[in-house]
């Protein structure tokens, strides 16, 4: 973990940002996005290593100031160590950017029980924890702005990514709902749902010879900037791409079954 000094928020210059996940992919791409727009940093995620690279790549290239917090998110008690992390160098919060989440491809009855609890626990409860433990201070400023990283799928039942479907479901109505409830409170909270996405993703959790990741994938970068442009202005649901969006409208109208068996093959893997 970085011992980097204090960030006193009376000291603060800039608006100060947390982003989860942020050692690739999108979570890295959002970094970036949020440095051009003038943001100081604190980044989360479990490789230090890379985290330090893009901590060097954001003060260099956008004079960032930027903390590192090494921290497994798929471990219990993960947000309340951030959480203690940022008590001591006094930082306050502007912005919130969970992005953090993995997946492992198959059938649910073959993958191990801790591996399921770890899609939970990173997916939802550091979210959920993180969110709860950093909103108030939020409130108590009377501004605030969260950016929680749900996923098209979290509109469908998806075989072969159950579990992780399942998580972004709740991602989705739980930003929803916490929304609602911070009317009012200059805080806004807005659920970004991408689609398949060029990162380091799929290979981890094991798609790359789906359907779905063989074609259509945008770039990391371009998902960013539409996460990061959707949550400035305030909305609470964003889909990235035209694409995505038009199949998250069809999916209202559709036969949940029907579009359970369509995903089913999108997310089965390809014979050689």
């Amino acid at each position: 973990m970085s011992s980097n000094p204090k960030m006193k928020n009376q000291e603060q210059k800039k608006p100060l940002a947390l982003v989860t996940g942020a050692s690739s992919g999108i979570g890295w791409e959002l970094a970036q996005v949020l440095a051009t727009h003038g943001y100081d940093l604190v980044l989360v995620a479990r490789r230090e290593e890379r985290l330090g690279e893009l901590a060097e790549t954001l003060a260099r290239k956008y004079g960032a100031a930027t903390q590192v917090l090494a921290i497994d998110l798929s471990q219990p008690g993960a947000a309340a160590q951030i959480e203690a992390e940022l008590t001591v160098r006094e930082a306050e919060i502007d912005v919130l950017v969970n992005n953090a989440g993995f997946s492992q491809h198959g059938p649910v009855t073959q993958l191990r029980v801790e591996q399921l609890h770890a899609i939970v626990q990173v997916n939802i409860i550091a979210l959920m924890e993180l969110t709860r433990l950093i909103a108030p201070s939020m409130m108590a400023r009377h501004r605030g702005r969260i950016l929680n990283v749900s996923s098209v799928v979290g509109f469908t039942p998806t075989p072969f990514a159950t579990v992780y479907a399942a998580t972004k479901a709740f991602v989705l109505s739980f930003s929803e709902g916490l929304a609602e409830e911070l009317e009012g409170t200059g805080i806004t909270v807005t659920a970004f749902c991408p689609g398949t996405t060029k990162t380091e993703f799929a290979e981890t959790a094991g798609m790359t010879k789906t359907i779905a990741f063989r074609s259509g994938a945008m770039s990391a970068k371009e998902v960013a900037e539409i996460g990061y442009a959707g949550m400035m202005r305030g909305e609470r649901v964003v889909i990235s791409g035209r694409m995505n969006w038009w199949m998250v409208f069809g999916v209202r109208f559709a036969p949940r079954r029907l579009v359970a068996r369509i995903a089913k093959r999108i997310m089965k893997p390809e014979k050689s």
